[in-house]
């Protein structure tokens, strides 16, 4: 069947359609995003404004009619983290339900880990062994491990790039003393949780999704996204050491001018390489390879596992 995946997150939200059938790969078939910078759409009081459900009911409609454009048979909608995090939630649910007839389900910081962590079991497969899983989005970080489909570890923290942009690094290119500040703060977060993890003992495997792990290992040199998902891309710790300092003190123009940085992300580069750095250096990461599939990819795994066999 024809799946389409509705993503409304903190950046953007993303239609993903692909073909499915229990058994087998998802064969990505269309893809549609439209900006959204949910984080830069709330309030003093931590609500999404009034404008900014508006732009929400706009983008979804025009992912509806990408979706029908493009065949979909069943529509998987789902929220996370800017939505989740919003004063009026319910009511911003309740104004998208009426006005679109899409339901969103808002998942919790772990559920989004455990299915980020179900989607690269599935790329890896099961001689990944123990698999530690990292994912930076725009709102929040997930971590989960362990050996099995479901992980035996899970975090969510609200150290998302766009959240931290937002909130902490406000010049361009920021200020030296918010750099640090950032860096103590984000170091204490990831601080915190890594006992949870060390008692399960070292992972046999690590991996990191989302776009700005994809972006980092593409400067410090990995290959390019043209030449498809199968080739193997790596990010080294030490490599990404010494990119932090550079990205710290560039704008976003000079940042956006990189190899595979997108203007949309230029500016959440500094707070996404702060936290990659944090996550490897905190739990004894040398190097990590690139998921290509993510969160997304893992709704539709756990969705196809509940149709049973073919």
């Amino acid at each position: 069947m024809r799946l389409g995946v509705l993503d409304v997150g903190s950046n953007t939200v993303h239609l993903l359609v692909v073909d499915a059938h229990p058994g087998a790969c998802p064969l990505p078939a269309h893809s549609h995003k439209a900006e959204l910078r949910l984080a830069q759409l709330l309030d003093a009081d931590a609500a999404i404004s009034p404008g900014g459900t508006d732009r929400v009911i706009q983008v979804v409609h025009e992912a509806l009619q990408a979706a029908e454009d493009k065949g979909v048979e069943e529509l998987l909608p789902f929220a996370t983290s800017a939505v989740r995090d919003a004063r009026n939630v319910g009511e911003v649910l309740e104004r998208v339900r009426a006005e679109t007839g899409v339901e969103l389900q808002v998942l919790t910081g772990p559920e989004e880990a455990r299915l980020t962590f179900l989607a690269a079991r599935r790329w890896f497969g099961w001689s990944a062994g123990k698999l530690l899983v990292i994912d930076i989005g725009g709102g929040s970080l997930e971590i989960a491990f362990g050996i099995d489909e479901e992980p035996d570890a899970v975090v969510s923290l609200p150290l998302g790039t766009g959240r931290l942009t937002g909130t902490r690094l406000p010049g361009d290119p920021p200020a030296p003393d918010d750099v640090r500040a950032l860096r103590r703060h984000v170091r204490a977060e990831i601080g915190r949780t890594v006992g949870e993890f060390s008692r399960l003992g070292p992972p046999d495997h690590v991996v990191a999704t989302s776009k700005t792990f994809k972006q980092l290992a593409r400067i410090a040199g990995a290959a390019r996204s043209t030449e498809g998902p199968y080739v193997p891309r790596e990010l080294k710790y030490q490599s990404l050491e010494g990119w932090v300092s550079r990205l710290s003190v560039m704008t976003t123009a000079e940042r956006a001018a990189l190899p595979g940085v997108s203007d949309s992300r230029a500016g959440q580069l500094v707070a996404g390489a702060l936290v990659a750095e944090a996550a490897m250096d905190l739990f004894g990461v040398e190097s990590l390879e690139i998921c290509p599939w993510a969160l997304r990819e893992g709704i539709i795994l756990r969705r196809l596992d509940h149709m049973g066999p073919a």
